[in-house]
């Protein structure tokens, strides 16, 4: 028989897996709601958005491909988020980090122009790694060795790495070929990243999958992930019990920078040839999203990540057949933010009648040892 104190860690188990579940559900339920009033307002059938949303994600082979593609960066963005939040951090950096990746890479590309393409291949993915994971490991030094706000810093950060690789690209190392569209030289076809066999999806569609393991057995099955957690619930107790907070955090926020930085290489090397602007198209702060509805979660990550992917790929079927702009599935995106971090505020309400529902089973017992 399960004795009180039992039956009470049952339940409240129960009550934060069943919250981690219905919460997200819940809010992505109530966005969906709120989007049909706005495209309602616009003139559009609601019934009719909603199919071609469907069919503009998943629809068709064409189109969940499309989605694919879509969802492979947001899985490696949203882990730069997800992994600083292990230690209670706010980091919304992954846009920097991604077009610094992209550029680095290309980078390597050019130096190591000639070599095979599997040199070639990896001497990108490390120099994205390399370049992404300083950018965001600077941020973490910034907050655990001065205390700036981590959130502020990596967001004004974001800036700065986008005007640097504006700069670069349509300057220093902008290809005098490219007219109306400032690049750089192209990588060459031969280093390009190819296709999942069987599928119009490149790897980096498997980067992100791969990565969310590793990302999940790193912060759930080691000891670095405990201490990470350790830190992530009191950082003063951390310390004081030993633990080298800020190296920690510093490897957490490399990490975490690492996996943009490698998003951004596989944008030039499977989706563009080439860095330039058109890579600037907000994938790392939809990586934030997919992070937040995935509740820092890694295994998470993958399915919410092609949801959020879906969704931006069904715009341009909504603009040629509801006539709705392109944009509008950002709208949709911006709704299921604000939801979402309004919905945190219900988490623990479950809990809150734990000690009612663990009295539940007791109250007869009770009655009958009083009778008897």
């Amino acid at each position: 028989m399960y004795t009180r104190a039992a039956a009470g860690d049952l339940i409240a188990r129960f009550t934060v897996a069943l919250e981690a579940v219905t919460i997200p559900l819940g809010g992505i339920a109530v966005s969906f709601a709120l989007f049909g009033v706005f495209v309602a307002l616009q003139g559009a059938n609601v019934a009719d958005v909603y199919y071609q949303m469907y069919r503009g994600a998943f629809g068709s082979s064409f189109s969940l491909q499309n989605t694919l593609v879509r969802a492979a960066p947001l899985m490696l963005t949203a882990l730069c988020t997800a992994l600083p939040a292990q230690l209670g951090l706010v980091i919304i950096g992954g846009e920097g980090a991604l077009v610094l990746g992209a550029l680095a890479s290309v980078v390597a590309a050019h130096a190591l122009d000639g070599a095979g393409p599997w040199v070639v291949l990896f001497a990108m993915g490390a120099a994205g790694c390399l370049a992404g994971g300083a950018w965001v490991a600077f941020e973490g030094a910034l907050r655990t060795l001065r205390g700036v706000n981590e959130t502020i810093s990596s967001l004004l950060l974001n800036y700065i790495a986008i005007g640097v690789f504006k700069h670069l690209v349509e300057g220093p190392m902008r290809d005098p070929a490219s007219l109306n569209k400032p690049s750089t030289r192209p990588i060459g076809e031969a280093n390009a990243l190819g296709t999942i066999p069987g599928m119009d999806v490149h790897w980096g569609l498997v980067y992100g999958a791969v990565g969310c393991v590793i990302a999940y057995v790193l912060m759930r099955r080691t000891a670095f992930g405990f201490a990470a957690k350790v830190i992530g619930g009191n950082a003063r107790a951390a310390q004081l019990s030993g633990l080298a907070v800020p190296r920690i955090v510093i490897i957490t926020c490399a990490l975490a920078g690492a996996a943009a930085g490698l998003a951004g290489m596989a944008e030039v090397a499977a989706v563009h040839g080439t860095a330039n602007a058109s890579i600037i198209v907000g994938y790392g702060y939809t990586g934030i999203l997919v992070a937040f509805l995935a509740r820092q979660h890694p295994l998470a990550i993958p399915p919410v990540a092609v949801l959020i992917g879906g969704i931006g790929a069904s715009g341009g079927l909504l603009q040629r057949t509801e006539h709705l702009p392109d944009a509008t599935v950002n709208v949709l995106q911006g709704i299921l933010f604000i939801v979402i971090l309004a919905s945190e505020t219900q988490r623990g309400r479950l809990q809150a009648l734990l000690p009612r529902l663990v009295n539940v089973p007791q109250a007869a017992p009770a009655r009958a040892r009083k009778a008897a």
